[in-house]
């Protein structure tokens, strides 16, 4: 087999089409060039088959005895799995081939022979999460998963799309700081040349600053860390979130409407262009009618006669999520629902507490078949309002944070998504890490 000393080199591929195209717009007896990866090589004595697949979907490349040059022949069954080859050959009409059509070659050039593959690759694979993860660039060759990241970077593209006619702007905030805002959440504290500095736990601070700063409506897209000890499998030291905040609110009701509007939005955006991908999944969406929203003493009320109690003060924990999906969908034939009206004693200083309700705050949780996937609120923007609120919950607001009331602060809101997990519960995984090229947690660093 011919072996390609010079895979760069001049127009070697200049006349290569994708795979797709060769079943859309190329018909029997064209010759074409096609280059990937191998998939599949099987021997049938006098016919042999290459299985060669490229981002765009998977051809048979067939041999036959009589037909294919001998050495091209001979040498077919011993190119191993997942080596690059580039293949010219001549199209033909085949009711056997997958997708209906195949190439007989007419030179096959080996780019790149691959070694004995350390995780099993087949569409099938058994390879446990853990060792996908080690090599993750040979996992991502599999279909299924190569059809997860296809579906989030539209999701990203049209979230992306969403809030530029929504009229936000795009935003970049820095990911070294000196301010963490996050209640609960530890810092990873870094050496910063002669300081220390942490890892950003929310672009909250930045998307508040500048919708202060006259863009009234912000958004970003980037990386957060959390430096919890959390081996669930909803949880990640590092992950991407989708963050907005927009000012001149009415309440936290604007902040919702957008959120509902973005999904419906993307949810249908998804259906349109990732068929293919949903179908390989074997996913199914349903796109949000109207979503429910409940106020957290009612949702207690729903659990109490569920069995499960609550007291005034309590958080949800991942048992009352699951129970709220479940009736959600029951009673309202939704999977999504925004529970409202958050205790004061589980959400941090800067939410805004309900006139005449200083148990509750204006806040909300985003569940989505019964796990959170968003949490937001209007933040409180009445500096005097803020400092007395950071007082009660023993809280010394950082002067860099108070700053930007200072000056003429607007009432806004906002919400932060993890786009990990908004991928995951999208797709019905069992783990987020699957919803993440290369995931960090408290044990992996590597790759």
């Amino acid at each position: 087999m011919k072996q390609q000393k010079h895979p760069d080199s001049k127009n070697l591929f200049k006349k290569r089409i994708p795979v797709k195209d060769v079943f859309k717009k190329k018909k029997a007896g064209d010759v074409v060039e096609i280059a990937g990866w191998v998939h599949l090589v099987r021997d049938l004595s006098k016919v042999k088959f290459i299985l060669l697949r490229d981002v765009s979907g998977i051809i048979q490349v067939t041999g036959v005895q009589s037909k294919t040059p001998k050495e091209i022949f001979d040498d077919m069954e011993k190119i191993s799995r997942e080596s690059v080859l580039h293949v010219k050959g001549k199209v033909v009409d085949s009711k056997q081939a997958p997708g209906g059509k195949e190439i007989n070659p007419e030179e096959i050039a080996v780019l790149s022979r691959a070694e004995e593959l350390p995780i099993d690759v087949s569409d099938y694979s058994k390879t446990e999460l853990p060792k996908r993860l080690d090599y993750r660039f040979l996992d991502t060759r599999r279909k299924k998963i190569s059809a997860i990241f296809k579906i989030r970077s539209n999701i990203y593209r049209h979230a992306v799309d969403f809030f530029k006619d929504e009229n936000f702007v795009i935003i970049n905030t820095p990911k070294i700081t000196t301010i963490g805002l996050e209640s609960g959440a530890e810092s990873f504290i870094v050496s910063y040349f002669k300081q220390k500095a942490s890892l950003a736990q929310s672009p909250q601070f930045y998307k508040q600053m500048f919708v202060m700063g006259g863009f009234e409506r912000v958004m970003e897209i980037g990386p957060v860390f959390r430096a919890e000890k959390s081996h669930t499998t909803r949880h990640l030291t590092e992950f991407t979130g989708i963050d907005f905040e927009m000012g001149f609110i009415n309440d936290e009701n604007d902040v919702m409407d957008i959120i509902e509007n973005m999904l419906k939005y993307v949810l249908k955006k998804i259906n349109e262009e990732n068929k293919e991908e949903l179908e390989l999944l074997e996913v199914k969406l349903k796109i949000p009618k109207k979503i429910p929203r409940i106020s957290m003493p009612e949702i207690k009320k729903i659990l109490l006669k569920k069995g499960k109690k609550l007291t005034e003060d309590d958080d949800l924990d991942a048992e009352a999520e699951r129970m709220i999906g479940e009736h959600v969908l029951k009673k309202f034939k939704e999977e999504f629902v925004f529970v409202t009206n958050y205790p004061w004693t589980v959400r941090p200083f800067y939410h805004m507490k309900p006139e005449n309700d200083t148990k509750g705050t204006r806040s909300f949780d985003l569940l989505w078949r019964g796990v959170e996937i968003a949490t937001g609120a209007q933040r409180e923007h009445r500096l005097d309002v803020l400092k007395k609120q950071a007082k009660e919950k023993g809280v010394k607001i950082p002067d860099i944070y108070e700053n930007i009331f200072k000056y003429g602060a607007v009432p806004h809101g906002g919400v932060g998504f993890g786009l990990d997990r908004l991928t995951q519960r999208m797709l019905g995984l069992d783990n987020t890490r699957e919803a993440c090229l290369l995931p960090r947690d408290p044990e992996r660093l590597t790759p």
